[in-house]
């Protein structure tokens, strides 16, 4: 009884079945069957195993995850609200450690910048971000009064057209939409000195030009800026104070070349080993691979969605990375014997320099994001440590 039970309330019930949507097209997205699947293992894992911290979360309690279009108008503003609201209150970061941290939303960039280097081509990329990700949500519930949960962008929903989905139509229930056309070059990656992807221009590049965030000051940064007229960081590390108006240029290339649904199922599928898994997604910029996470950061693009170090200070950042979130998440769930708490990749960028390898009790801090230290074994589970929630 326990078994069915269980099982079927992790598949069918509120908390937590991923939906077969259809797409544009009328047909089944292959990135959500395996979600749901992925529920299902789920579902039996924990009628066999228990829960890991049943005093703390079952499905009784669980968070659900949404994606942006499943959320009614009122959850949609009430979430864009307390993301301006965060960016109203005062920063906890020190000024002699970034001057231009001048709120709290700031705090969340600042520690992004401050720690690129060791946490994007390393083994602790997903469960860092998975953590980073978390705090902000707990963030605009405990300081802002949000009651929902961190909504996510369902990148193959939408990449046939990114700039029409709800998240970027700059309508006053997205996180608005494109910015001013400006002409240039294309955009180089992963830097105009060192060109491997040459990514052609969309409609924008200019300050974003409709909905909640058309006046939004983005403080931090540039580090590693792909627009050509960007005015520099009077601090070398990018965290001094430049504030500017937000910039985008929403690309379809990047979303159709990368994160289709073929593409996001594909790296589910197909990559068995933790170690590829996350490689694969990060890109092979010399084989001119994107992958699904930089192809997403390029399909917000601008300044600084286009920038590996300040890219949290486009608000859209959030729910990037919670998609990004929900793909580890299913490729766990799908084989949770081998993968829940695996991990592999080394503890610099690339392994530049060569370094050790990643253990499940390497630690790392959020810096003045105000949350705990906490290892990566800590971070690996959804349902244990300091988390208690899935995705729809």
């Amino acid at each position: 009884m326990k078994f069915s039970r269980v099982a079927a309330a992790a598949l069918v019930s509120g908390a937590g079945a991923a939906p077969l949507d259809l797409d544009k097209r009328g047909i089944f997205l292959e990135t959500d069957a395996l979600a749901a699947a992925g529920v299902f293992n789920l579902g039996l894992h924990v009628a066999l195993n228990g829960y890991p911290n049943p005093q703390k979360c079952t499905l009784r309690n669980v968070a659900i995850r949404r994606e942006w279009s499943m959320l009614s108008t009122q959850e949609k503003k009430d979430y864009i609200a307390a993301v301006q609201c965060l960016a109203n209150k005062p920063s906890n970061t020190p000024s002699t450690l970034a001057p231009g941290a001048k709120n709290r939303y700031d705090d969340f960039v600042a520690t992004h910048i401050n720690q690129t280097l060791s946490i994007h081509g390393t083994g602790n990329f997903l469960t860092w971000h998975r953590y980073f990700t978390w705090a902000y949500e707990q963030a605009l519930r405990n300081e802002c009064g949000y009651k929902g949960y961190q909504p996510y962008y369902n990148w193959p929903k939408w990449a046939d057209n990114p700039a029409a989905s709800p998240i970027f139509d700059g309508s006053a229930t997205s996180m608005s939409g494109d910015g001013a056309f400006v002409q240039r070059n294309a955009t180089c990656i992963p830097s105009n000195d060192v060109c491997q992807i040459s990514l052609p221009i969309g409609n924008g590049g200019g300050c974003v030009k409709s909905g909640p965030f058309k006046d939004w000051k983005v403080n931090l940064g540039p580090v590693a800026g792909v627009l050509p007229d960007l005015t520099p960081n009077p601090e070398f590390t990018g965290l001094g104070y430049n504030p500017r108006c937000l910039r985008r240029d929403i690309s379809k290339a990047a979303a159709q070349g990368w994160t289709k649904d073929e593409d996001v199922a594909d790296l589910i599928k197909n990559n068995k080993n933790f170690y590829w898994f996350a490689t694969r997604m990060q890109g092979d910029f010399p084989s001119g691979f994107l992958g699904v996470h930089t192809a997403g950061h390029f399909t917000i693009g601008g300044d600084p969605g286009g920038d590996l170090f300040a890219s949290p200070g486009d608000p859209a950042f959030f729910l990037h990375h919670a998609m990004i979130d929900r793909t580890y998440w299913t490729w766990q769930n799908l084989d949770l014997d081998s993968r829940l708490y695996s991990v592999q990749g080394t503890i610099t960028i690339n392994n530049q320099p060569p370094s050790r390898n990643t253990t499940l009790d390497d630690t790392f801090d959020l810096g003045y994001v105000g949350v705990p230290t906490v290892s990566i074994r800590d971070t690996s589970n959804t349902l244990a440590g300091p988390f208690c929630y899935i995705y729809a």
